[in-house]
């Protein structure tokens, strides 16, 4: 689990690089880089509130595998408070 201040979203990564996606801390945040396909998966997820799973790694790398889950929540003060 990592806490971030902010998380961006880069829609710009070639399904020819091999990886599903790719997550890396930037500064005190969180960047995360999708393919096109998952960008519009996103937002249409982010539009209908529901929480969402980005499977990060290389496409052949087997069982080893991050994930950057998006959840919605009802009860904030489980949150972050900053």
């Amino acid at each position: 689990v990592t806490g971030a201040s902010f998380v961006v979203f880069n829609g710009a990564l070639k399904t020819s690089s091999g990886f599903l996606a790719k997550s890396s801390i930037v500064e005190d945040g969180l960047m995360v880089q999708i393919t096109r396909e998952t960008m519009e998966s996103l937002r249409q997820a982010l539009r209908d509130k529901k929480d969402f799973r980005i499977t990060c790694g290389k496409m052949d790398a087997g069982d080893i595998k991050e994930y950057v889950d998006i959840c919605w929540v009802e009860n904030e003060e489980k949150t972050n408070k900053g």
